[in-house]
């Protein structure tokens, strides 16, 4: 069974028919890579897509899935995250709404080795190769949006594993706690100690201390699968910004 197939089956194992699904073209307008695309073109993008919600910690792709698949995410936040051999979990990106990931060699984005799991609820949208190399051979502002999407991805993988290599652990989760707090309230919320110790590559036994430790310095709160950042100041001190 395929990816596709898989995410969208229904409980009678037939794959739910593309007319019950709305509202895809408004949200597709307003993801990055589609944005020079006018009414018609988001049109016929709706009909090449399928959507599903994903609950939290459901791993939906898994290394040596066969055939290629684009998801788009409407909704929540995704880890992607590789196990090594002695079966350590380290999180290589966390994946917010509005962008895409998957393995499509076409476009150089890759998923090899890669899992990935739903870190909260999500609502994904999914394109198959032959969609996605239509949609690039005839609209070439799209792959420009693609190309410049993986070279932010890029960038963003490599500092991630600069910042898991050579930095200290405490450094690594102020890093972690400032990028992932909501700028408005600075909150961080749905995240366990051990997300953020599969972020940084430690224990969570290690984040726990150090977050208790943070907390006594008065620089966040800490409560039930939420953090709140009360003094960024210091936190970017340490993280050595």
């Amino acid at each position: 069974m395929s990816i596709r197939q898989r995410l969208f089956r229904t409980p009678g194992g037939q794959a739910p028919s593309h007319t019950k699904l709305s509202g895809k073209a408004a949200y597709l307008s307003d993801t990055d890579i589609f944005r020079d695309l006018g009414a018609k073109e988001l049109e016929e993008l709706d009909r090449m897509t399928a959507m599903s919600t994903c609950r939290k910690g459901k791993v939906f792709y898994t290394p040596g899935e066969t055939g290629e698949v684009l998801f788009i995410l409407k909704r929540g936040r995704v880890n992607l995250y590789r196990i090594n051999a002695e079966g350590k979990k380290l999180v290589t990106a966390t994946i917010g709404a509005g962008t895409v990931f998957g393995e499509m060699t076409l476009v150089g984005q890759g998923m090899h080795d890669t899992f990935a799991e739903a870190s909260e609820e999500c609502t994904l949208c999914v394109m198959s190769r032959s969609d996605v190399e239509h949609l690039l051979l005839n609209k070439p502002r799209v792959a420009l949006r693609f190309m410049e999407l993986m070279a932010v991805r890029l960038h963003e993988v490599e500092t991630r594993m600069e910042t898991v290599a050579f930095k200290s652990v405490p450094t690594r989760i102020a890093t972690f706690l400032l990028q992932l707090a909501d700028d408005e309230t600075q909150q961080i919320v749905g995240v366990s100690h051990q997300d953020l110790a599969d972020m940084v590559g430690t224990y969570r036994e290690t984040v726990t201390r150090i977050l208790n430790e943070f907390r006594s310095e008065g620089y966040i709160e800490l409560g039930r699968l939420n953090v709140t950042i009360l003094q960024p100041d210091p936190l970017r001190a340490i993280a050595g910004e």
